[in-house]
């Protein structure tokens, strides 16, 4: 900082202000402190900056899913890169940390509690999740992507699953489905079971427990898993809701092993509108979930609270909509 203040002709004191992004430093002046840093090749010691702010400019990005679901969820990789647009523009490093297995928990328990992360976005958090109770006992600022049931008054950001997944099932309804199951994902967290009950809510007096089968994840194998299951208990469906894409592609693998033709003989919908709903043979209608758009919004939250701003409400929903194609 000497050197450039010397060849800026400046005080150190004026270096500091606009190495920190402080304001009260002229037009001129900043603009000669920031040749002076390009010729000297001047790099502020992140450590040492951090040490003297109590800040370490990064946020921990907690994904509560197996590691093979993290790849393949493209919604998750969407959310991630929102997160970061928001998070880099804010000079903020992205530190992910995936969520598989008890010694994880415990490994990243103790990686919050060192103080390595200013806040954290939390991914995929489940009723009595270990990870929320120590946001908690910590008071780290958090948002959540979700909110599950036990979440009381810490921020989040999402989608309303509920009233989604009714309008993607009254798709079915309107094609003139009768016997129209659900494969029924991850309902020890708030996305699936309100994915459920909003197919629930749709179906109303026809709704019919025996159709719904439930599978752990968000899988092309869940999907098939359920859809042959689901098979076997009505072989005359002609209705499917997939609670997500990636299933959703499952269950036609699994209709057409079983001489199924879509949408001649089954209807089936799915949800997030994600890569899979492409891939697959017919393309899927389904809900468009603006995956990115949850990430960006979430960091926002974030960083607003690190600037020391009250949230108010705490919860904010992302709009969704139907994209319909030719499995219906």
């Amino acid at each position: 900082m000497h050197d450039v203040a010397v060849e800026a002709g400046v005080s150190r004191g004026t270096v500091s202000r606009v190495v920190n992004g402080e304001r009260y430093v002229s037009a001129e002046a900043r603009e000669a402190i920031e040749a002076a840093i390009e010729k000297v090749g001047y790099v502020p010691n992140t450590a040492a900056r951090n040490l003297v702010m109590q800040r370490t400019q990064a946020v921990g990005f907690v994904v509560h899913e197996p590691h093979s679901l993290f790849v393949d969820d493209p919604n998750i990789g969407n959310i991630l890169l929102g997160a970061n647009e928001a998070l880099s523009q804010a000079d903020h490093q992205l530190v992910c940390l995936v969520v598989d297995s008890e010694r994880d928990t415990d490994r990243i328990t103790r990686y919050l509690s060192g103080g390595f992360v200013d806040g954290v976005i939390m991914v995929s958090a489940r009723q009595n999740d270990p990870i929320t109770r120590v946001i908690e006992r910590l008071g780290l600022p958090a948002t959540f992507v979700g909110h599950p049931p036990d979440l009381r008054e810490l921020p989040f950001v999402g989608i309303d699953n509920r009233s989604a997944s009714a309008d993607i099932t009254g798709e079915l309804i309107g094609a003139g489905r009768r016997h129209i199951g659900m494969i029924a994902a991850a309902l020890d967290r708030d996305s699936g079971s309100d994915r459920l009950a909003g197919f629930r809510d749709a179906l109303g007096d026809r709704f019919d427990e025996r159709l719904v089968v439930e599978v752990p994840l968000y899988s092309h194998q869940d999907g098939f898993a359920g859809t042959s299951e689901l098979l076997r208990r009505e072989p005359d469906i002609d209705g499917v809701f997939a609670a997500s894409d990636a299933v959703a592609a499952g269950a036609l693998e699994a209709l057409r092993a079983a001489g199924r033709s879509v949408p001649e003989d089954v209807s089936v919908v799915g949800f997030d509108d994600s890569a899979w709903a492409l891939r697959c043979h017919p393309p899927l209608t389904t809900v468009h979930q603006p995956a990115a758009a949850v990430g960006q919004r979430a960091a926002e939250v974030l960083l607003a609270q690190l600037r020391g701003e009250t949230i108010s409400p705490v919860g904010s929903f992302v709009p969704t909509s139907i994209v319909r194609r030719g499995s219906v």
